[in-house]
């Protein structure tokens, strides 16, 4: 899968269409490529920047993060999906969306499915 999503990535930064990157995802992001679990060898510290830098020096991207809104969004979406656990990192990422208005968040994870209010694109799927 990762041609294809290096591939979505490269069809939207191409484009003359806004993105963004939730914070939480950034984090989640540099976790996952620093993991020495994960990836034999992991990714250093230096790389994992400079990946995340070079998405960011885009001019049609953007950051996002919570706003004054963030408590009752949050609220409501893990009352209304019954999250626990791991599963609230999803809905922080959910509410951060839906707070900052995002039309569409592309993830592979189904489980963001729990949240209706967030139209959620998988781009691996042709």
């Amino acid at each position: 899968m990762h041609t294809r999503a290096r591939d979505a990535l490269r069809r939207l930064v191409e484009s003359d269409d806004t993105w963004a990157i939730p914070w939480p995802v950034v984090h989640e992001f540099l976790s996952c490529v620093t993991h020495p679990r994960r990836y034999a060898p992991p990714s250093t510290h230096a790389q994992a920047f400079a990946q995340l830098r070079s998405w960011l020096n885009y001019s049609n991207v953007i950051t996002l993060g919570e706003t004054a809104r963030h408590v009752d969004v949050l609220d409501q979406l893990i009352a209304n999906a019954c999250v626990t656990g791991g599963a609230v990192h999803d809905a922080r990422v959910a509410a951060i969306c839906l707070e900052n208005d995002v039309s569409q968040l592309w993830s592979a994870d189904r489980d963001f499915s729990r949240f209706p209010l967030l139209k959620v694109v998988n781009p691996l799927i042709k």
